[in-house]
């Protein structure tokens, strides 16, 4: 029996793509979204993090 025999036999199987597909979706837009707003002083502080070598 192939897998997609398996899948077939799920009721209700369609709604995952798009539930998938939506999470995706809404993570990423926040993601950006956070990215384009966050603090640029917060950024730089960040990114300099790995070269100090005060501590």
């Amino acid at each position: 029996m192939k897998f997609r025999t398996y899948l077939e036999q799920i009721t209700g199987v369609g709604i995952f793509p798009l539930t998938s597909l939506l999470i995706f979706f809404i993570f990423f837009s926040i993601l950006t979204w956070w990215v384009i707003k966050a603090n640029k002083h917060y950024i730089s502080e960040m990114e300099s993090i790995p070269l100090n070598e005060n501590e």
